[in-house]
């Protein structure tokens, strides 16, 4: 299949945090490279990246997805609802109703909606202490995508990201390997041919001195747990008055 216009909707996943060019020094991610991917086959592709990090579902919907929309997109990326899972208010069967007629929107008019659930949390200390909240909403999630007629890119089933070294300093989000083999799965799940492949095998790995490790905790604790904890006492965000990176659908190349 081709598309004409790709919108991606989400958060910091889907704006490509962690994966950083090294030719710009800008943030890539996985919707880019998939977007990359398709303009090959369809070298008059357009696409808009909508993302912006630390944004809650309902902030998603109400900046995102009507503006999405109005860009008459034919393939619509959506995930959301990461961040909210965090709070401990957090319930996921009224995210999971939000979600849903977020993809009803978005489905309108026949266009084709990839959705993702949450990748598995045993590399990601903090996420893991909600890794029951987040299990339950990945199921939703399958659900609304199978009621709906959703692509389904289930990132929990790929066992390949569970190992730290798909990830990115603060162990929260991708990194670009990650990021490449997620792009990899989504071309999979849209029937798009690609010599990437996520299941490639990492090599075997040295194990490291438990003073090392201890070493590392503590970096990663003073570097991006102290501040992230402390953001969210203030009630601030890291994409607090931060606008997309790719705010109008234009030629990817």
């Amino acid at each position: 299949m081709s598309w004409s216009t790709f919108v991606a909707v989400g958060d910091s996943f889907t704006e490509g945090v962690g994966d950083v060019d090294p030719r710009t020094g800008a943030e890539r991610g996985w919707a880019d490279r998939v977007a990359e991917a398709l303009a090959v086959r369809s070298p008059d592709l357009r696409y808009a990246n909508l993302a912006v990090r630390g944004q809650l579902l309902d902030q998603i919907v109400a900046g995102q997805v009507e503006r999405a929309r109005a860009m008459a997109p034919d393939l619509v990326s959506l995930c959301a609802a990461g961040n909210d899972l965090l709070r401990p208010s957090a319930r996921p069967a009224d995210l999971a109703h939000r979600f849903e007629q977020a993809v009803v929107r978005l489905t309108e008019g026949g266009t084709a909606v990839l959705v993702f659930t949450g990748f598995n949390t045993r590399a990601t200390p903090v996420v893991d202490l909600v890794g029951r909240r987040l299990a339950t909403m990945n199921q939703h999630i399958r659900d609304i995508a199978e009621r709906r007629g959703a692509l389904l890119v289930d990132l929990w089933a790929m066992d390949t990201l569970t190992d730290p070294r798909a990830r990115a300093d603060d162990r929260l989000h991708l990194n670009a390997e990650g990021h490449r083999r997620v792009a990899a799965r989504v071309l999979e799940v849209l029937g798009v041919p690609t010599d990437d492949d996520w299941r490639d095998p990492w090599p075997p790995l040295d194990p490291t001195p438990w003073v090392r490790r201890r070493e590392e905790d503590l970096r990663w604790a003073r570097e991006h747990l102290l501040p992230w904890v402390g953001r969210r006492v203030q009630g601030r965000s890291t994409g607090d008055g931060r606008p997309p990176k790719r705010p109008e659908p234009v030629p990817v190349r």
